[in-house]
C-alpha cells in the first residue's frame, strides 16, 4: 500500500487528486494539507511513502517544502503537482529533490504510473516535462538517437523489455508468450508504456524502439 500526503490549497482540487487515487486500492491518502507548512507537519506525523505538493501553495510553496522534506525525511518520495510547466518550476523541483514532476492537466492514470515509480524508488516526469527538460539541458541540440534513448531511460526494466518486443513487430500474445507473462499484463506494459512516453500508438513506440537502438534493422 503506498501512503500519501496530499497538499493543495484548493478544495475542490484535492478532492478531485483524492478521489481519482482513492479508485486505486493500492494507494491511500493518509492526510491532507492546505499550505506548505501544513504539509509538512502532516507528513511528519504520518511517515508516508509519498508527499503530493502542489508547486503554488501559502506560507510555505511547494518547493520550499519539497526541500525541507528532501533535508529532513529523505526516505520519504516527493512528487510536484502542478498546472504550470514553466522551466524555473521544473529546475527548482529537481534541485529540490523531488522524484516526480506531474501536471493537473495529464491523465489521471499518469498520477497513478508517477506515484508508484517514485514509491519504487524510481523517478517520473510527464512526457511534455520531460521534452523540455532534455531540450533545456542539451540547448536544444540533440539528436533523435539520443532524444529516444533519453525517453526510453523512463522506463522500468520490463517496460523496456516489452518496448524492443513491440519493435520488432510481436503481438500482445507473442509478446506475453516471449516474457512469460500473462497477456492482460503485457497489455497493462504497453499501455504504461505509451503514457510513459507521450505516444498515442504501438507505431510511434516501434520507432521509438528502433531510435533508441533497441532493435536493429538486420537482426
Amino acid at each position: 500500500m503506498i501512503r500519501v500526503v496530499l497538499a493543495d490549497d484548493e478544495a475542490m482540487i484535492r478532492a478531485g487528486i483524492k478521489a481519482v487515487l482513492s479508485a486505486d486500492p493500492g494507494i491511500e491518502v493518509v492526510a491532507e494539507a492546505a499550505d506548505g507548512r501544513e504539509a509538512v507537519e502532516q507528513v511528519r506525523a504520518h511517515r508516508p511513502d509519498i508527499a503530493l505538493l502542489d508547486v503554488r501553495m501559502p506560507r510555505l510553496d511547494g518547493l520550499s517544502a519539497a526541500a525541507v522534506l528532501r533535508a529532513s525525511m529523505p526516505e520519504v518520495g516527493v512528487v510536484m503537482l502542478t498546472t504550470f510547466d514553466e522551466d524555473d518550476y521544473v529546475a527548482g523541483a529537481l534541485e529540490a529533490g523531488a522524484g516526480g514532476f506531474l501536471l493537473k492537466a495529464a491523465d489521471p492514470r499518469e498520477l497513478i504510473f508517477g506515484l508508484r515509480a517514485v514509491a519504487e524508488g524510481g523517478a517520473y516526469m510527464s512526457p511534455r516535462i520531460a521534452r523540455k527538460v532534455i531540450t533545456r539541458l542539451t540547448g536544444g541540440h540533440l539528436s533523435r538517437t539520443a532524444a529516444a534513448r533519453a525517453q526510453v531511460d523512463m522506463l522500468t526494466p520490463r517496460e523496456r523489455d516489452v518496448l524492443t518486443l513491440v519493435g520488432r513487430g510481436l503481438a500482445n500474445q507473442d509478446i506475453a508468450r516471449e516474457l512469460f507473462l500473462s497477456e492482460g499484463t503485457v497489455k497493462a506494459h504497453v499501455s504504461a508504456i505509451l503514457l510513459r512516453l507521450g505516444l498515442t500508438n504501438r507505431v510511434q513506440a516501434a520507432i521509438i524502439a528502433y531510435e533508441a537502438g533497441l532493435v536493429h534493422p538486420y537482426g
